[in-house]
């Protein structure tokens, strides 16, 4: 459905296989109620490999399917979506993440007042069990179900929209490295002026790690991750300090989520239940982030990689069943 005005929203999703990994969250996609005026952007590794019907995808204004050989992250692989991409607003979107129909609408329109940067509510689409509530709580409570539209200072880490000139015109070349802990480059972002906004009316189910030998490592390295980018010219004795302090993080961190579950409508109940597994999860956490700031980056980017994609393989066999079995079948 492609015409001479252009896309306003291109969408950027990853299938580091092929088009089965990415097919449920197309399937959400297509539900969009501006999906004509959305660009698909398929980052992969190869073109040849997707074995997908084209005509599936007919709906959208347009879509390309960007090859970049060997994908070993998702940052790297975000980037080159981003700089491929023809819409000047980007949204960041993934297999295991499923935007309600309203979700590409809201952000557009948000994206008219100069926000650099829009995030959507994040909804848990796999509450079943207690490590996925753990994992979601400390990866997204900040922009959990009820929260009011606000400026931010960060937002959902590949989940949410840009204006691509920002982008491009900031980071450059250092967009690869950028966008691998999206955090710091929001950071970044509101250090040179940038505002960030939270839309309410955009809403995406997030499927959690729900399988405890996934998602503790996937604590450690996307500390390790999120230390080993942030320290990027850092003096020496900024890095050791930060260090020294780490083992303060599971503390803070625990006191932020629990300050965000006790805002009313939120389940301020789940605290008492999760406690032991959440204080876990967050000790691993702290781990990876002290090793990050004394040591870098170091293999973190590569062993996330293993884990940010095929979020099936990490989640129970009832989540399986429920999320991922094709919508003509669950009905």
């Amino acid at each position: 459905m492609n015409n001479d005005s252009g896309p306003e929203m291109s969408v950027i999703i990853t299938a580091l296989e092929n088009y089965q990994s990415i097919e449920t969250t197309i399937q959400y996609l297509l539900e969009q109620t501006v999906r004509d005026r959305i660009e698909l952007v398929i980052v992969t590794q190869s073109a040849e490999r997707l074995y997908f019907n084209e005509s599936l995808l007919n709906e959208f204004w347009g879509y390309q399917v960007v090859s970049v050989g060997q994908i070993r992250s998702i940052g790297r692989a975000n980037a080159e979506g981003i700089r491929q991409a023809h819409g000047e607003l980007v949204a960041l979107t993934e297999d295991h993440c499923f935007p309600e129909p309203g979700w590409a609408a809201a952000l557009i329109e948000a994206h008219s007042d100069s926000w650099a940067a829009v995030g959507p509510v994040i909804r848990n689409a796999n509450p079943d069990t207690m490590v996925s509530w753990c994992d979601f709580l400390i990866g997204y409570c900040f922009w959990m179900e009820p929260i009011a539209a606000a400026q931010m200072s960060f937002l959902p880490g590949h989940n949410s929209s840009y204006k691509r000139s920002v982008l491009t015109e900031e980071y450059g070349d250092q967009l690869d490295n950028m966008m691998e802990s999206e955090t710091v480059m929001h950071f970044d972002l509101c250090r040179k002026g940038y505002r960030l906004y939270i839309e309410p009316a955009a809403c995406s189910e997030h499927v959690n790690f729900s399988l405890l030998s996934s998602w503790l490592p996937v604590q450690y390295f996307a500390g390790r991750s999120f230390a080993g980018n942030r320290i990027h010219n850092w003096s020496v004795l900024k890095r050791l300090l930060y260090g020294i302090a780490s083992p303060l993080i599971p503390i803070v961190r625990l006191l932020r989520i629990n300050r965000e579950l006790r805002r009313p409508g939120r389940p301020r109940y789940l605290l008492v239940r999760l406690l032991p597994l959440l204080v876990l999860g967050l000790l691993f956490d702290g781990l990876g982030q002290m090793i990050g700031y004394l040591m870098g980056l170091g293999n973190a980017t590569d062993k996330l990689s293993q884990f940010e994609f095929n979020r099936i393989k990490h989640i129970t066999k009832n989540d399986r069943r429920s999320l991922f079995m094709p919508k003509s079948k669950k009905a």
